[in-house]
């Protein structure tokens, strides 16, 4: 008997990995609660936010580094790109480490490892897509207990004790949960669904709203599939006590299911991807999750899925206990662009023309900030439909129209002409536009074409491309106390070159890569500012200021042909990490940034502090309060710096 008992626990463990979610019925819009930081982005709404100000404007040039924490131990190689924005509950700290995901408690005051828990390596794991140390935890309470909800890569959920690191036992099958059964697949107890309908996994946390997880996942970039076939990424809601599957929501409609005819064909009997691979948002009050999507397989040819493809790249608002849609905004037609909706929206109350509004706020790749009544679904500013170029790539159907936002105005650039390319001197801009004039431009929603179309060019430019605009590096963050939103966009360009290639993939035409190209001698093509940060009051759509991410690169700065030429502060080609507090915006420069950390004046974008940390900041800060402190951690890493925690405070008074 001891000896089966053993038997199935080492099962367990076998089939374990990690991944957290969180359960604490906090009130969604407000802000990170009772100086800790229990949800990935702050609070349920991903406010990012918190009413915390013993760092203030005075104060913040003293900031110091209080401790640091390694990950490098946590994996069979170092991570040199670290995702994770951790958690912070009752002064311990909870992260994740490793391309096998080890779940990792630490002591909020002094880094001290507490206690560790990973999955054993498995087949699932072996070929898992995005194998890497994840976007972070969830933190949950059941009868006043905490517990950690982790997704590992081979996509298995288990439930955590907070404070020993065991499975809870009474969670699924001993703690553990097969995310991969009930998607309509048969799954093998070992390999799980056979690679020929797809792979799936998931890299963000999930989401715990009134003690039900809601679970999204996420598939293998789209770029360049193998296959036109892929697994869809229904959305699900599971039992915080017992793990039991709730209910699915299919975001590929079936038949009889509204938005089916959006599918043309049998498409959506194969067509995957439409994944939630950003982290959810929700109110609890409301008892509403929010979850963003991805675009249908593939990225940027959908000549096997012909329709306007309902609920890829859109806003789905459901209902937590049932899945139930209660809304829907689709933002792209037909995505062919890439413009899968990349962060957690964020929720907030506005004020706009004396109505009391609550509000949620997805800023987009495309470089727009839609706002909505998070109740409704009704648009706080109205779209406008407005034709759009058609494709003559073969077997292609592109949407007629695509939707615009008419305020407020665009926090990126969109689309490229002529003026939109370097010019610093009247030479670079001659060869910048001798570059691009290999490639089609135009404005935003020109289609990919053809590496070698008729007409001569070699492919099209994306603009914002694939890391433009906003995306989850960076994302937004929310003040509740005055409206303001706050988001970090790149001005970052794609050239889509489709190409027919039988041996890497079944479908018709793959993309050669997301990727753009370098400018006049090695300079960036376009006009700076690379990134930036924006301030846009929501109450009245109105932009309040603009700043660059960063100083000049030195690439730039120290280039031979701008000798003797003032260049103004560019910024960086990185998405910024945003923090907001009581008393300032926090942020730093992102991954291929340098490792500078600033704290901003929230009113006018002035930099109040400047911190240098000992590599790159990789993903959003977060704050909490510990023994009376402060503490700011955020993830960090370069090339050649393995991935760490840096935690900044102020220093001890004497």
């Amino acid at each position: 008997m001891i000896n089966r008992l053993n038997k199935r626990v080492n099962r367990v463990c076998w089939l374990l990995n990690f991944s957290i979610i969180i359960l604490v019925p906090l009130t969604g819009q407000h802000g990170a609660s009772k100086g800790d930081w229990s949800y990935w982005g702050g609070d349920a709404g991903s406010t990012r936010y918190s009413a915390l100000d013993q760092i203030n404007g005075e104060n913040a040039k003293d900031l110091e580094i209080a401790w640091r924490w390694y990950s490098a131990n946590y994996g069979p190689i170092p991570e040199f790109y670290f995702r994770a924005t951790p958690l912070e509950v009752n002064g311990v700290v909870y992260t994740v480490a490793g391309e096998r995901r080890a779940v990792v408690a630490i002591d909020a005051g002094t880094a001290e490892t507490l206690w560790m828990w990973r999955m054993k390596d498995n087949p699932r794991w072996e070929k898992s897509p995005r194998r890497f140390s994840g976007r972070g935890l969830a933190y949950a309470e059941i009868d006043g207990k905490g517990k950690i909800i982790v997704i590992t890569p081979g996509y298995y959920m288990a439930l955590l004790d907070a404070s020993t690191g065991r499975l809870v036992l009474e969670f699924g099958d001993n703690g553990i949960v097969d995310l991969q059964i009930g998607l309509g697949f048969d799954v093998d107890p070992v390999h799980g669904i056979d690679p020929k309908y797809g792979l799936i996994t998931h890299g963000s946390p999930p989401i715990v709203v009134n003690d039900i997880i809601v679970v999204g996942n996420a598939h293998g970039r789209g770029y360049y599939p193998k296959q036109k076939e892929n697994i869809p990424g229904h959305i699900r809601g599971y039992n915080i006590r017992t793990g039991n599957q709730l209910w699915i929501f299919h975001v590929i409609p079936k038949p009889g299911e509204f938005g089916h005819d959006t599918w043309e064909g049998d498409s959506w009997t194969y067509t995957g991807n439409i994944s939630s691979w950003a982290p959810p948002s929700a109110d609890p009050k409301l008892n509403i999750v929010y979850i963003p999507t991805d675009c249908p397989t593939g990225d940027y040819y959908g000549g096997h899925r012909h329709g306007d493809n309902l609920y890829g790249t859109s806003l789905v608002a459901l209902d937590v206990k049932t899945g139930k849609k209660l809304w829907h905004q689709q933002f792209v037609k037909h995505d062919i662009w890439n413009y899968d909706t990349p962060t957690a929206p964020n929720l907030l109350d506005i004020t706009v023309k004396g109505k009391r509004i609550q509000a949620i706020v997805q800023a987009t790749k495309q470089g727009w900030a839609y706002v909505f009544d998070r109740r409704t679904g009704k648009p706080v500013w109205p779209f406008k439909e407005q034709k759009v170029a058609s494709s003559d790539v073969p077997g292609e159907k592109t949407s007629p129209t695509q939707l615009f936002l008419t305020w407020p105005p665009p926090f990126e650039l969109q689309g490229i002409t002529e003026d939109d390319l370097i010019n610093f001197t009247p030479e670079l801009h001659a060869q910048a536009i001798e570059l691009a004039s290999k490639y089609r431009m135009g404005p935003i929603f020109t289609p990919p074409s053809l590496a070698e179309a008729p007409d001569g060019t070699q492919g099209t430019f994306v603009m914002p491309g694939a890391n433009g605009g906003a995306n989850i590096p960076g994302g937004a963050a929310v003040d509740p106390e005055t409206g303001i939103f706050y988001v970090a966009s790149v001005k970052g360009h794609s050239v889509i070159r489709l190409v027919n290639d039988p041996e890497k993939s079944s479908m018709r035409y793959i993309s050669l890569g997301p990727g753009g190209i370098r400018g006049p001698q090695g300079l960036p093509l376009l006009k700076p500012p690379y990134g930036r940060i924006v301030a846009i009051d929501m109450n009245t759509g109105e932009h309040l200021w603009n700043i660059p991410n960063g100083d000049t690169p030195a690439s730039v700065k120290e280039h031979p042909a701008l000798e003797g030429i003032e260049i103004p502060a560019t910024g960086k080609n990185s998405h910024a990490g945003l923090l907001v507090t009581k008393t300032l915006l926090f942020s730093g420069e992102g991954r291929g940034g340098d490792p500078w950390f600033r704290a901003y004046d929230k009113k006018t974008g002035e930099v109040i502090a400047e911190i240098e940390l000992p590599a790159q900041t990789n993903h959003p800060p977060m704050t909490y309060m510990h023994n009376g402190k402060q503490y700011i951690v955020m993830p960090v890493a370069a090339a050649g710096h393995p991935a760490e925690l840096v935690a900044l405070a102020l220093p001890d008074k004497e």
